[in-house]
């Protein structure tokens, strides 16, 4: 009989064929036939060439600061009722935010960034390389609305300042079309005294061969797993595959390192968030509470791997936020025109998502994670579904 983590591997095998062009030690080389997301576009970024995700050969950040909202283990136990940190264990994950996205979420809270690069929109009187701003509390600040271009000496030097200022880990916010760059950046802080742990957040939808290349450089995944329906993820994100691409990529994380794993309750797909952490349970249950081979199978595969108890959890996020300006993006902007997707659906088709959740759903979800025996596992309050919550870009 097949087991859920066989059909979990069985999926990486899947996305594997295909050429490697991430073999080459010069990893500028990467953009030149760009395979660095699922969408494969093979487009040569260095000669301006642009793929789905809108970006060109330079990395490009929208913001670098320190994130007090990340999960405890990330940014620390933080008091939100004095706004004040508790000591050395709340001092923040240091995020850095890159520009473009490979998904097109009609929902996405950070919006600002990961799609007005596509539409050539520009924040009044921003400048392409608009110098950082350092705000009253010392961090980094914010860029210009859709960003600026670093280099690998640039952004070292950002994952050091991070690091001066207490930053518990590098948080690298949906990074993987400016990897090439990232993984120099990490070389040259690493050689420079970089010493705390590197955090890759991520939308789940990644490509394995990135996955593979990065091994060795992460310390923590931070994965999303939106969906599981194929329907619902073409229907919200217009990425049908985003199921069977995230469970693969996912897999592959758990497999290299600790992983985390979100799932964000959308308001009126409580059923949905069932099937999500159906899935995960029967795939990792001896990682999650009790009660599957799958640790034990994949040990067989893999005898050196971390058995690590704590080695995967899951996210339960009730922060859900309905971002006017996001649901819009999709819809009627005559300038917006997503490669090879569509224009997405019109807002009303999709009226529950104009409200955040309600207790009693994400209570539905809470209770059902709790029946299946799941116990590694954050949950939120409802406080948390602010847009005070999602950072100024």
């Amino acid at each position: 009989m097949h087991q859920p983590w066989m059909r979990a591997l069985e999926c990486i095998e899947y996305l594997q064929e295909g050429i490697n062009s991430m073999q080459s030690a010069d990893r500028s080389q990467w953009y030149e036939e760009c395979v660095l997301c699922p969408h494969r576009c093979r487009v040569n970024r260095t000669q301006g060439e642009i793929g789905f995700c809108g970006q060109s050969s330079e990395s490009r950040i929208a913001r670098a600061a320190l994130h007090f909202w990340e999960e405890p283990e990330l940014s620390g136990v933080y008091d939100s009722a004095d706004g004040d940190a508790d000591d050395d264990n709340g001092r923040g994950s240091g995020t850095v935010f890159f520009t473009g996205c490979n998904l097109r979420c009609i929902y996405c809270q950070n919006h600002a960034i990961s799609r007005d690069r596509l539409s050539g929109s520009r924040s009044e009187g921003a400048s392409p390389g608009g110098d950082l701003d350092t705000d009253a509390a010392g961090d980094i600040g914010r860029i210009d609305r859709v960003g600026r271009n670093v280099d690998e000496e640039e952004l070292a030097d950002i994952f050091l300042d991070l690091q001066r200022q207490g930053a518990r880990n590098i948080n690298l916010v949906t990074a993987f079309m400016h990897m090439p760059h990232v993984l120099n950046a990490l070389d040259i802080a690493k050689a420079n005294g970089l010493s705390i742990p590197i955090v890759y957040n991520s939308s789940g939808y990644e490509s394995l061969e990135l996955l593979k290349a990065m091994e060795g450089y992460i310390d923590i995944y931070l994965p999303d797993l939106k969906y599981v329906s194929e329907d619902l993820a073409a229907e919200l994100s217009h990425a049908p595959d985003y199921p069977r691409v995230a469970k693969a990529a996912i897999a592959e994380m758990v497999r290299q390192t600790k992983t985390i794993v979100r799932h964000l309750v959308l308001p009126g797909h409580v059923r949905e968030s069932k099937r999500v952490l159906d899935y995960l349970y029967e795939t990792y249950a001896e990682l999650l509470g009790s009660g599957s081979c799958y640790a034990e199978s994949l040990q067989e595969k893999n005898p050196h791997e971390n058995s690590d108890p704590h080695r995967l959890q899951i996210s339960i996020m009730s922060q859900y936020t309905p971002v006017a300006a996001a649901l819009h993006a999709l819809s009627g902007r005559k300038d917006f025109r997503p490669p090879e997707k569509g224009d997405g659906a019109p807002r009303n088709a999709h009226p529950e998502l104009d409200r955040r959740i309600t207790k009693r759903e994400y209570d539905r979800v809470v209770d059902h994670a709790i029946a299946l025996g799941i116990t590694n596992a954050y949950i939120q309050g409802r406080s948390v579904a602010k847009e005070s919550f999602i950072p100024p870009f």
